[in-house]
């Protein structure tokens, strides 16, 4: 996998001078980070968890983005272990169904309390193995423990209506009843916030969980994974509700294949979705997709430019240009093109770039030296199709994947790098005369993730919320592309994936409806 190197799958009683010395530098074994040991972290971590603690799979390493060097190591799953897991979680699923919606909420409420205690050093931990600065890290812990809360709420108000009968003495009710087991892959940009999306949802609704995160962040899958179980087993409720398989494709592959997994929910690239969506629908599975996005912020010459500067650096910019909902594309109106583009490069020379974990820093490392490299591909291809660097463009000279935040003007709407998400802080600026153009220029990239307008104009922002406005899943206006608030349901259409996760109704993916 990107950015991981495999030590070997055991490791014998005589090791070789020249492999101890190696693993004594690992992160976690110097006094800087003692802190990791507070998440029960170790120098070798089991990445299976299904009641109890194992795995059997190759041993993964795991780096800093910062510096590259390695924190700690997994022991994977083995493909035997997925198979023990599933079966344990299937039948820890028969006694967490018999507890009562509200009573599977309060275990949801004391996950939450758990992850309020651990935030501050779990969000270190997301800052050091992600990359992304620390008070995201913090911030995507606390989107976790919002979604608990909002879950324990959520867990005495789910039900069906009782509808008006045509027949004589007859009730007609919906039923609805958990799906099972929910298999949850997650990405390495959120390896927090969207686990706690899924799961507590997925538990009030009376499912049993099986995550899978992304390789390059094992151990915080470990260690969300580690609070987690502690809850469980403190209530003598089985800890294979929350199981855990870390891994590859191999386990991923089998999870989309598996007809014992009632739902699978999977985030990540559309490239790859496409073939998690193939493999589910060949055996008529249930699939939550969650996708790319190649997000545009439509500026028009009314709109506020104090409110357009700080919004568009910080949807371009922020977590380094690897969120889903992150700005790619901004259009602006032609007449107030340059004195903005002018106002954003000022603005982007004074982001402060550093270590993630260091309070004044604002802008990190790209998550693997691989995501450096297509970051470099991208400005390539913007200079050969048209596009004019105006900051950025170029690898920062120093430790860790660190690239410059870049805009790129130039370019006509539909140039073919501009309808390629690249997960790196690349904003193209593009121009536009009409309405009407910019909206149908909005809606034409294969992504239908996250979109935003800036304006005064009452009447075009119930044209862009309407049916010939925005063709995304999230629409905003007056405030960024980025973020979302777990009330609402998240998600995009078309390449996007069509899932909905989080708020709203959202909880129904969850579950199966019997009239």
């Amino acid at each position: 996998m990107l950015g991981l190197r495999h030590a070997a799958a055991s490791l014998p009683l005589l090791l070789p001078l020249r492999a101890a010395a190696a693993m004594s530098t690992l992160l976690v074994s110097q006094p800087r980070y003692a802190w990791l040991r507070e998440l029960g972290l170790q120098e070798e971590n089991p990445g299976v968890y299904n009641g109890r603690w194992g795995g059997s799979g190759q041993v993964v390493t795991t780096y800093c983005p910062a510096n590259n060097e390695p924190i700690a190591s997994v022991r994977q799953a083995s493909l035997e272990d997925y198979e023990e897991t599933v079966k344990k979680a299937k039948e820890a699923w028969k006694i967490w169904a018999d507890i009562p919606a509200p009573k599977r909420g309060e275990i949801v409420r004391q996950i939450g309390d758990a992850l309020r205690q651990k935030i501050k050093v779990l969000g270190s931990l997301v800052s050091l193995e992600m990359g992304k600065i620390y008070v995201e890290g913090v911030g995507e812990v606390q989107e976790y423990v919002d979604v608990c809360d909002y879950a324990v709420g959520l867990s005495r108000m789910i039900g069906g209506p009782v509808l008006p009968s045509e027949r004589p003495g007859h009730a007609l009710i919906e039923q609805w009843n958990p799906v099972g087991l929910v298999g949850i892959i997650t990405a390495f940009n959120f390896p927090v916030a969207v686990y706690g999306w899924n799961s507590a949802i997925a538990m009030i609704c009376g499912n049993a969980c099986l995550w899978k995160g992304a390789p390059t962040t094992s151990l915080i899958s470990v260690a969300v994974t580690k609070i987690i179980a502690k809850v469980l087993e403190d209530n003598k409720i089985p800890g294979a509700i929350c199981s855990l398989v870390c891994g590859g494709a191999d386990i991923g592959t089998a999870m989309a294949r598996d007809e014992r997994m009632d739902l699978l929910s999977f985030t990540g690239s559309t490239k790859v979705g496409k073939q998690v969506a193939l493999m589910v629908q060949e055996r008529f599975g249930r699939s939550l997709l969650e996708l790319g996005g190649n997000n545009a912020i439509i500026v028009f010459e009314d709109a506020d430019l104090n409110l357009v500067i700080p919004s568009a650096l910080f949807a371009a910019v922020g977590t380094a240009g690897q969120r889903c909902t992150t700005a790619r594309r901004l259009f602006l109106h032609e007449s107030i093109h340059d004195v903005v583009v002018e106002k954003l490069a000022k603005a982007y020379a004074q982001v402060r770039i550093g270590d993630p974990w260091d309070s004044d820093t604002l802008y990190g490392p790209l998550h693997t030296k691989e995501a450096v490299k297509m970051f470099l591909d991208a400005v390539e291809q913007a200079k050969q199709q048209g596009g004019s660097v105006v900051c950025g463009g170029k690898v920062i000279n120093r430790p860790g994947n660190y690239v410059e935040p870049t805009i790129v003007t130039g370019l006509p709407h539909n140039a073919p790098i501009v309808h390629t998400e690249t997960f790196a802080p690349i904003l193209y600026v593009l121009k536009f005369k009409e309405e009407e153009e910019v909206f149908a220029w909005n809606n034409e990239v294969k992504q239908g993730l996250s979109s935003s307008i800036f304006t005064k104009d009452l009447g075009r922002i119930f044209r862009w919320l309407g049916p010939k406005g925005s063709d995304c899943g999230i629409v905003n206006v007056n405030i960024p592309t980025s973020g979302a608030e777990i009330g609402g349901a998240f998600g995009g259409e078309k390449h996007t994936g069509g899932g909905r996760e989080s708020g709203s109704d959202s909880w129904k993916l969850y579950m199966r409806r019997s009239t």
